[in-house]
C-alpha cells in the first residue's frame, strides 16, 4: 500500500487571480447565496436575507443548495450566478 500526499495549493501563480470588483452599493442588486445545505445554514441565511433586504436594500436574494456538501456548486447553479450581482458561498453544521 502506499501513500500520496497532495498539496492544496494553486499550481498557477497567485497573481493570475483578480478579485472581483465591488459593489458601490448594494441598493436594489439580486444577491445569490450558494449553500453547503447543512440544518445550521438556513437560521443562519434567513437572518442575513432580511438584513440584505431591510438595512442595505438589495432587491431580491436567491439562494441555492449544492446538492452535495463537500462538492463543488452544481453547474446549474454556477451557470444561474452568473445574472447575480454578487454572490455568497456559505456553510455550515
Amino acid at each position: 500500500m502506499s501513500l500520496e500526499i497532495l498539496d492544496p495549493t494553486h499550481e498557477g501563480e497567485a497573481r493570475e487571480f483578480a478579485l472581483a470588483p465591488r459593489l458601490k452599493t448594494l441598493d436594489g442588486m439580486t444577491i445569490g447565496v450558494i449553500s453547503n445545505g447543512k440544518k445550521s445554514t438556513k437560521p443562519f441565511f434567513d437572518m442575513m436575507e432580511k438584513e440584505l433586504v431591510e438595512k442595505y436594500g438589495v432587491a431580491r436574494v436567491i439562494r441555492r443548495i449544492k446538492s452535495n456538501y463537500s462538492a463543488p456548486a452544481d453547474a446549474d447553479i454556477v451557470e444561474e450566478a452568473q445574472q447575480w450581482d454578487a454572490l455568497i458561498a456559505g456553510l455550515g453544521d
